[in-house]
């Protein structure tokens, strides 16, 4: 999910655009059923300013079709088109074991398995062949890893980190290490 949300909402969704002349609008969902991102009660937009009614009406080729209490044709639906929707965390069952909102792992501390700092993570996204998780480094370096188990053994939200193990073909050099502060050098200074 790239939208981040504010603290106490989650992100279940973006529209993506209007379907019809009606004011019916396409949500891009981010529940793991589709068909939920209007069943947690109102959503509001990314600040929280503006409150919307959902009402799912069908679904199309990877999107939600909804109405919105208020939007009555396509030029109101069209001007929504961007806009994220939230709901309060409050409203969410709790994640069951080994799942998480993407939302509770943005920010946390990744670290490699011997407990060397590794980076932030800043984001988590789903290109279509499975999540991916962004991290950032100190150094600005930014390092994509898939959101596996075998990659990411261990999340502890409560704790505010995670594990990784990058695969070998990614760099997985400790944050602040003697590579990175450029002691790499042979003994001569070279």
């Amino acid at each position: 999910m790239a939208a981040q949300s504010r603290p106490e909402t989650v992100c279940v969704g973006v529209i993506v655009g209007a379907q019809g002349v009606r004011g019916a609008v396409r949500v891009k969902s981010f529940t793991a059923d589709p068909l939920d991102v209007a069943a947690y009660g109102p959503v509001s937009d990314e600040q929280g300013k503006r409150s919307f009614r959902l009402k799912v009406v069908g679904e199309a080729k990877g999107v939600v079709i909804c109405t919105i209490a208020g939007v009555t044709d396509r030029d109101a639906a069209e001007a929504l088109k961007g806009v994220t929707l939230h709901v309060d965390r409050a409203s969410l069952p709790e994640p069951e074991e080994d799942e998480f909102y993407h939302a509770d792992l943005i920010g946390l501390a990744a670290e490699l398995s011997d407990g060397s700092p590794f980076g932030r993570v800043r984001g988590i996204y789903d290109f279509g062949a499975g999540d991916v998780i962004e991290i950032g480094r100190n150094d600005g370096t930014v390092i994509m890893l898939p959101f596996t188990k075998a990659v990411v053994p261990m999340v502890d939200v409560k704790a505010g980190r995670l594990v990784v193990e990058p695969p070998p073909e990614v760099e997985a050099k400790p944050e602040g290490g003697a590579e990175e502060a450029g002691e790499e050098e042979g003994e001569d200074g070279r």
